[in-house]
C-alpha cells in the first residue's frame, strides 16, 4: 500500500524528495511492526561531515533498497543506480524514477561505467549523494571478489568522500514468481552498519581495500554474535 500510494504520486510528478524519505520511514515501520529489528550504527559520523557522498554496500535483498533512503537521511537527498528494467516494474518503477536515479543497461559495461562516472558526477555536484552496490547481483553471502570499484571511481572523479555500508538483510527472502515480492522473515535481523567516510587519493585502490575490508569485518563480527 506505501509503494502503491507513492507510485500513484510519482505518476502525477507529485513526489519529491521528502515525500520519498518520508515513504522510506513508514516502510521502515511497517517492517518493525511485523516484528523485524534493526541495528543501525554509523549514522551520527554522516552529520559531522559534509556531503555530498558515494555509499559503496553489499547488495541483499530488496529491503536495503527500500530503507537505505531512511536510515541515510542525515545525508539526503540521495540517488541510486539501477537497473534499467527495475525502472520498468508497475509500482516499484514509478517511485525509482522519482529518484532521478542513474540508469544502467548492463549490455554494455564500458558504456555503462562512463554514463555513470559522468551522470553521478553531475549528481554529486548538485548536492545528490549517490548510493552504489558494485555486486552484479544481490547475493547472501559476500564475495569480495564480486564487488567492483565503482562507488570508488565515481568517488575519484567527483572528489567526494566515499562511505563503506555493510549490511545484512536476509529477513527479506526472494520471490518465487517475482524475486523482489518474497517473504518476510522476522526471526532475521536487519542489520545496518555505516563506516567513516573516508577521501579517495591517489589511484583509489586504498580506499576501495578499505570499503572491502570494512564489510567483510563487519560481517564477520555480525557472523560471530557480536555487534547486536
Amino acid at each position: 500500500m506505501i509503494m502503491a500510494k507513492a507510485a500513484g504520486k510519482a505518476r502525477r510528478g507529485r513526489l519529491d524528495n521528502a515525500d520519498l524519505v518520508a515513504g522510506s520511514h513508514a516502510l521502515l515501520r511497517a517492517l518493525k511492526r511485523v516484528g523485524v529489528t534493526f541495528d543501525v550504527s554509523g549514522t551520527e559520523s554522516l552529520g559531522l561531515r559534509q556531503g555530498p557522498f558515494v555509499f559503496a554496500a553489499n547488495h541483499v535483498s530488496p529491503l536495503e533498497t527500500q530503507v537505505l533512503p531512511a536510515i541515510l537521511e542525515a545525508a539526503a537527498p540521495c540517488t541510486f543506480i539501477v537497473k534499467e528494467g527495475l525502472t520498468r516494474y508497475p509500482i516499484l518503477g514509478p517511485v525509482l524514477r522519482a529518484f532521478d536515479p542513474i540508469i544502467v543497461g548492463r549490455t554494455d559495461p564500458r558504456a555503462d561505467l562512463d554514463l555513470v562516472l559522468r551522470e553521478g558526477t553531475a549528481r554529486l555536484k548538485r548536492g545528490i549523494s549517490v548510493i552504489v552496490f558494485p555486486q552484479a547481483h544481490r547475493a547472501p553471502r559476500f564475495d569480495p571478489r564480486g564487488f567492483n570499484s565503482l562507488g570508488m571511481r565515481l568517488a575519484r572523479r567527483a572528489g567526494v568522500p566515499l562511505v563503506p555500508i555493510a549490511l545484512e538483510t536476509t529477513a527479506w527472502t526472494p520471490g518465487g514468481l517475482i524475486r523482489d515480492i518474497g517473504w518476510i522473515v522476522p526471526a532475521r535481523p536487519a542489520r545496518f552498519a555505516i563506516g567513516l567516510p573516508t577521501p579517495v587519493e591517489a589511484n583509489g585502490n586504498e580506499a576501495h581495500r578499505h570499503v572491502v575490508s570494512f564489510i567483510e569485518n563487519q560481517l564477520a563480527e555480525w557472523a560471530a554474535g557480536k555487534g547486536g
